[in-house]
């Protein structure tokens, strides 16, 4: 796990970067450290502790996974052939469609914190890396980069090792209360972005990663917003 922390999160630690593919499998526990300081502002009940939850998450993942969004957002919503949706996922410029989303992510999170009790974005960032351990299974690499270094050590035993490691995280909660198994909703935002992403693109490099991480946070929030407020 040591290895692939450089690659999630900001904790200052040195990583192996020809043995951070052998920990693909670890990216659940990942969550516990990304948000262990934005889950304690919120059950502190800090002022505003919404915002500075959010602030806090960015804090200890970076902003990486939000720029993938925005990159991603813009070769989605870019009109013409595949060719011509890479090249605006690739574009150093960020479009008026990859702020939407930035937007709309923050957006989201924010205001569905408050209507949630304060382990959501622990189970919200837990289906978060599930979601790139998913995308990295398709093994269908768009281009050169780390996501496709990455998805060369991917295989069955680390998705096997990563599934038990995410239902063993989840189910302490669940247990405490079963409400929250409706998060679990949550990993169908990752499916769809994998599918658009493989439709558009015919693959999945690292901006694609960051925006199956970032909306499938987002939505299980959202699901779960809807969950506490339909109880």
């Amino acid at each position: 796990m040591r290895n692939i922390l450089p690659f999630l999160t900001r904790v200052p630690i040195k990583g192996d970067f020809e043995k951070a593919r052998g920990e693909l499998w670890a990216f659940p526990l990942v969550a516990v450290i990304s948000s262990a300081l934005p889950s304690a502002i919120l059950y502190l009940n800090l002022p505003l502790a919404n915002v500075l939850a959010i602030l806090a998450l960015y804090f200890s993942i970076g902003l990486l996974h939000l720029d993938g969004l925005a990159d991603w957002a813009d070769g989605i919503m870019a009109k013409g052939d595949r060719e011509k949706k890479i090249r605006a996922m690739k574009d150093l410029n960020t479009g008026i469609a990859g702020l939407f989303a930035v937007a709309m992510v923050l957006f989201i999170q924010v205001y569905s914190l408050l209507l949630v009790p304060f382990y959501s974005l622990y189970l919200a960032e837990l289906n978060s890396k599930f979601a790139m351990l998913l995308g990295l299974f398709t093994k269908k690499p768009l281009g050169e980069g780390l996501g496709a270094y990455f998805m060369e050590g991917m295989n069955g035993k680390q998705l096997a090792i990563g599934a038990f490691l995410y239902a063993l995280l989840y189910l302490p909660v669940a247990l405490h209360n079963p409400l929250t198994l409706t998060g679990l909703v949550g990993l169908l935002f990752a499916v769809y972005v994998i599918k658009l992403s493989l439709d558009n693109f015919g693959g999945i490099n690292g901006d694609c990663l960051g925006a199956m991480a970032e909306i499938t946070r987002s939505g299980t929030l959202l699901v779960l917003a809807f969950a506490w407020w339909w109880a």
